[in-house]
């Protein structure tokens, strides 16, 4: 029985050639805990959560409810100028509390890709205030992917998510993805004084998912710290239990300038994103007269989305789901490390956090540079969703997910590998 859903689509699907899928798709109808099923009723298991978000697992009808009363309570409203509501009030102390940052501020958007641009924004935007416009470089990392919107695209280090769309935001650079001399160097070469921050993943996701060396994260913070450069911390994938903690720095006892996160603060039930903004970045917007941040999406502070975080937060915290990552990280690990000898596998990545890939070995991208795709099909076909990268496919599954799945999930990729070997 075919899992594809052959029909003519109107629906473009993001960074898909619709060429291949416009009458041939893969229509997921329904969910529940680690478990997504088909149309023809067939069930998997849902090894990426989603979009790396799903981390409190589907169908929790504590956060369907807490929607639905805020929907008859306060649908929707905005919150430019001095307008709010008790939802977005409530999240934004919750978040604040939570982060690593002094004195932080909270600023809602609606996803990753707008926290970034919302994030860059503001970092060229502080040093104006501080009488440094000329402070309007940001440097980012080879591989790096901050979303698709015009600054993340612009900073990101993928290159093909850059080709053919013109010239992108100037001033930006990246630099060698786990080496802090890159940085250095780069700091040296265009001067401290025109650079305003220095974005980082903890853990790099879509650009190849890799975890940072021992001691990287800890000394860009310093050598950031050292020249006075904002270093920004993306969390949009690491946030949230992720990769244990609620944004995932404080594994390496960072405390960044700024945060930003999404994805995981509604485990993806309704879209949300923010900015964790320090005290120090938000000093000249918040006590001194006169300097609006002049930005902001028309969905920001919407009070039946931060009902969802709010509920989600909940069953985060009780459960206490961000240890629990801690505790599968190893177990997921050393399930993927035992692919490591198949003769398909190139390397495989993980150990930090509940994250992994497995990558391609060359001979097999050399002979289909597609083969990364083939492989997600192949473990699709035995009931398991992972996520699909250049030369690797990741897997993140929710959080609550158990052992035994973790096994079910490397043997569907076992027997994925034994047919891209093979066929």
């Amino acid at each position: 029985m075919s899992s594809l859903h052959q029909r003519e689509t109107s629906l473009w699907h993001p960074f898909a050639d619709m060429s291949a899928v416009r009458d041939e798709q893969f229509c997921v109808a329904r969910a529940e805990g680690v478990w997504v099923y088909d149309q023809q009723g067939r069930r998997y298991l849902d090894g990426t959560a989603g979009l790396w978000y799903c981390n409190a697992g589907h169908g929790r009808t504590e956060i369907v409810d807490a929607v639905a009363r805020q929907m008859r309570e306060l649908d929707t409203y905005f919150v430019f100028n001095d307008v709010t509501n008790p939802p977005a009030e409530q999240l934004a102390d919750r978040l604040a509390g939570l982060a690593p940052v002094d004195d932080a501020k909270i600023f809602l958007t609606t996803g990753g890709g707008e926290s970034v641009d919302t994030a860059a924004k503001l970092a060229r935007l502080y040093w104006v205030h501080q009488g440094r416009p000329e402070r309007t470089h940001i440097l980012s990392r080879g591989n790096a992917y901050h979303g698709t919107n015009g600054m993340g695209t612009s900073i990101g280090g993928i290159e093909a998510n850059q080709a053919g769309f013109g010239r992108l935001v100037p001033d930006t650079e990246r630099v060698d993805r786990d080496d802090a001399e890159s940085l250095r160097e780069a700091i040296e070469r265009i001067g401290a004084d025109r650079i305003a921050a220095f974005f980082a993943e903890p853990v790099m996701g879509a650009g190849g998912l890799y975890p940072p060396k021992p001691g990287y994260l800890e000394a860009v913070a310093k050598i950031c710290a050292e020249h006075d450069i904002l270093f920004v911390a993306d969390s949009v994938i690491c946030g949230f239990g992720r990769v244990g903690g609620w944004f995932g720095v404080e594994r390496w006892g960072l405390r960044p300038d700024m945060i930003t996160f999404a994805k995981g603060v509604t485990s993806g039930y309704l879209p949300l994103g923010g900015v964790v903004v320090g005290g120090r970045v938000a000093e000249p917007f918040w006590r001194q007269p006169g300097h609006p941040f002049r930005h902001g999406p028309t969905y920001s502070g919407h009070p039946s989305v931060a009902a969802a975080a709010l509920a989600n937060l909940d069953i985060l915290e009780r459960e206490e789901l961000p240890a629990r990552a801690d505790a599968l990280e190893r177990p997921l690990h050393e399930g993927l490390l035992s692919l490591a000898d198949h003769p398909a596998v190139g390397e495989v990545r993980g150990g930090t956090g509940l994250l992994g890939a497995v990558e391609l070995a060359p001979d097999v991208l050399a002979a289909d540079p597609g083969a990364a795709a083939r492989l997600q099909r192949a473990v699709r076909d035995r009931g398991v969703i992972v996520r699909p990268l250049a030369k690797a496919v990741a897997v993140s599954p929710p959080l609550t997910v158990a052992e035994s799945e973790i096994d079910l999930l490397v043997q569907a990729l076992r027997e994925g590998l034994d047919e891209v070997t093979t066929g």
